[in-house]
């Protein structure tokens, strides 16, 4: 059964300018760095490493609904967390759903997926990124 994510527009501007931020960064050959740890911010899950990574306010993440998602990079490749905010697990149509949000019209067969329970991890290398997204 699919269902139908509602989208608010300021969901929508903080995507965009989370996107938008990725782009001048890839395009300039910059890393996309996760936040720094902020202990007054987050706690480590004692059962999952990936649920609080960029909780921290920063540029490269932000929430759609009930989920969190968190941009770094590499050279070449974008690593994409998505988590739910709760903290609940997380199946992968759910995540697939972020990621068809964040990443409008780049074919679900350019990116790698690595599904987890708590977490699901999509990577994309910049070159499509930016022939998608551009």
């Amino acid at each position: 059964m699919s269902v139908v994510m509602l989208i608010s527009d300021s969901e929508r501007l903080r995507r965009d300018a989370v996107i938008g931020r990725i782009l001048e960064d890839v395009r300039a050959g910059r890393t996309i760095y996760l936040p720094d740890f902020d202990r007054g911010v987050s706690r480590p899950s004692d059962e999952y490493a990936m649920l609080s990574v960029g909780i921290e306010a920063n540029d490269y993440g932000g929430t759609v609904g009930e989920f969190r998602y968190q941009f770094e990079g590499e050279e070449d490749l974008l690593h994409l967390m998505v988590v739910r905010g709760d903290g609940e697990e997380v199946s992968p149509e759910e995540a697939q759903r972020v990621v068809d949000f964040l990443y409008p019209g780049v074919p679900v067969a350019m990116m790698w997926f690595k599904a987890g329970t708590m977490s699901h991890h999509f990577y994309l290398g910049h070159d499509v990124l930016l022939e998608y997204l551009d």
